[in-house]
């Protein structure tokens, strides 16, 4: 018996009157989102929803979200974390692809009617038979029990009179608990099957890497549908029986004020979050948090001048650390107990192995570069329904990664670029994040994108979209020109587009497809 939902049970029963979730002016302990949460279990199984059943939960970072996801746990059943960007087709895909017999879903509001997409997709994929009841509407009005939808039962009305008790289904090490669907920058997106073990060794191993004050505070601003801030803010934070403080769209300015007010100890997001708050600080004068302890970054690489600005602002390091959806996430990080390097991912974390590979999945020894290969508990199962395509990934117990990287003698990796935004100019091989990083040691630069763009004789041309310093003034010509004199003939931009903003996903990645 095995079964993630054990990080809340046993807070719940340790610290039952400590704080778990706040929200607003809500705050509720641990004992009460273990109740709600053993009352979402219990409705679960009223509807025949048990061990091996999928159920699709999309929510924002709401005291719902853990409700949900740990009442699906406890039944049993594997989550299917939705982003709640996703249009109704898109939801339709996953709830298909899935197969799920229940979605839990936010109401939304006019700007992201979530409730409506949700409803209509579940409908098209779920329409008559057994679990044509299994769409449960989270409210946007606390505790509302219409949900104003013929035949759909709003949360609270679905769990009035179900008991707080419930015996936790036994499920194995291996029986999957959460289901993350990858991005699907190449083709449809896949559904990456994470075992209780996967998501729970992640967060023990976590949690251990990160100071703890006894007393902590997590400010989960990543989307907790994502793998990041699934494991590192939610998972690792309940283990430790820390508050999270829940915000559900970031916001630099709002972020600095909940640090401020809720004496926030920890933090985990992506570099563009920590740009954005330095941005404000800097731009706006924002008052600079007193009482973090512990900050962390992944998701993709931190510009090192983004590193060294928030290190000196707010005189915390940032420890970078490294993974994917398929390792649950974390796989590498730079650890408490050894030097931190700028720019690197540290070195792989407890129970995990990292080598670079080539092409043929062959190891490529000292320095590299190469391909990232991963091998651990962290691995996942394999793509659902999908073995071709968790073939072509996994060999061995290995997973390679798409991630290219050098190592040191150290043994520490530094990730170069994804394989899929190498550049290819002319025969020559550009990696985007070295460029970006150069640029952005320009005095007036704030954040840089580099991708290619078709060229008829070269292939690709190297094209920079780029983000000025407020007040700051500066032609493109004049950056290109910088450029030429700083960088390489045949890796400098030749193209330079300035952005008062980049696209980015709804965890805060920018979306280099769409700059394309």
């Amino acid at each position: 018996m095995l079964n993630l939902s054990v990080v809340l049970e046993d807070s719940a029963r340790e610290r039952p009157d400590h704080t778990a979730v706040v929200f607003g002016d809500l705050r509720m302990p641990y004992s009460l989102v273990n109740t709600l949460a053993n009352q979402v279990a219990a409705l679960l199984a009223s509807r025949g929803i048990g061990k091996g059943d999928k159920v699709a939960l999309a929510c924002p970072n709401l005291p719902y979200f853990p409700i949900v996801y740990f009442g699906v746990l406890k039944a049993g059943a594997a989550v299917v974390p939705l982003n709640v960007l996703l249009q109704t087709q898109e939801i339709a895909y996953h709830l298909r692809d899935s197969q799920a017999k229940a979605l839990f879903c936010f109401e939304g509001g006019p700007e992201l009617p979530l409730g409506e997409r949700g409803h209509a997709a579940f409908r098209e994929t779920v329409p008559d038979g057994p679990h044509a009841d299994g769409f449960f509407l989270l409210p946007a009005t606390p505790l509302a029990t219409d949900s104003g939808i013929e035949g759909v039962q709003t949360l609270w009305a679905a769990l009035d009179g179900l008991p707080g008790t419930f015996e936790t289904v036994a499920t194995a090490p291996d029986d999957t608990a959460v289901i993350l669907y990858t991005s699907g920058t190449t083709g449809q997106p896949k559904g990456a099957e994470l075992s209780h073990q996967n998501m729970l060794m992640n967060a023990i191993v976590s949690d251990e890497m990160f100071e703890d004050t006894g007393e902590d505070v997590l400010l989960a601003t990543l989307p907790l549908f994502h793998s990041f801030g699934q494991t590192v803010m939610m998972n690792v934070g309940f283990r430790r029986r820390a508050r999270l403080v829940l915000m559900p769209r970031f916001d630099p300015a709002g972020a600095l004020a909940l640090m401020r007010d809720e004496r926030v100890t920890m933090f985990a997001g992506v570099p563009t979050m920590y740009w954005a708050m330095l941005t404000a600080i800097h731009a706006a004068g924002a008052e600079v948090p007193s009482t973090l302890r512990t900050a962390v970054s992944g998701g993709a690489s931190l510009p090192v001048e983004v590193l060294k600005d928030f290190e000196k602002t707010f005189g915390v390091p940032v420890m970078e650390g490294y993974g994917l959806s398929e390792t649950s996430p974390v796989a590498s990080f730079n650890q408490r107990g050894r030097p931190t390097k700028p720019g690197s991912v540290g070195t792989p974390i407890w129970g995990v192995e990292m080598r670079l590979v080539d092409s043929g999945w062959e190891t490529v020894e000292g320095e590299g570069p190469g391909e990232i290969a991963i091998r651990g508990h962290n691995v996942m199962k394999g793509y659902l329904n999908r073995p071709e395509a968790t073939t072509e990934v996994v060999r061995d117990g290995w997973f390679r990664t798409g991630d290219i990287a050098t190592r040191d003698a150290d043994g520490y990796y530094f990730i170069i670029d994804r394989a899929k935004d190498m550049i290819i100019r002319g025969g020559f091989n550009v990696y985007p994040r070295e460029l970006e990083e150069v640029l952005m040691t320009h005095e007036a630069v704030s954040l840089a994108a580099v991708v290619g763009v078709p060229h008829a004789s070269l292939g690709e041309e190297i094209k920079a979209y780029v983000i000025l310093k407020p007040g700051a003034v500066l032609a493109e010509e004049a950056l290109v020109e910088w450029c030429k004199q700083t960088m390489a003939a045949y890796k400098y931009p030749r193209l330079v587009e300035f952005r008062e903003s980049f696209p980015m996903t709804a965890s805060g990645k920018i979306l280099k497809r769409e700059l394309r």
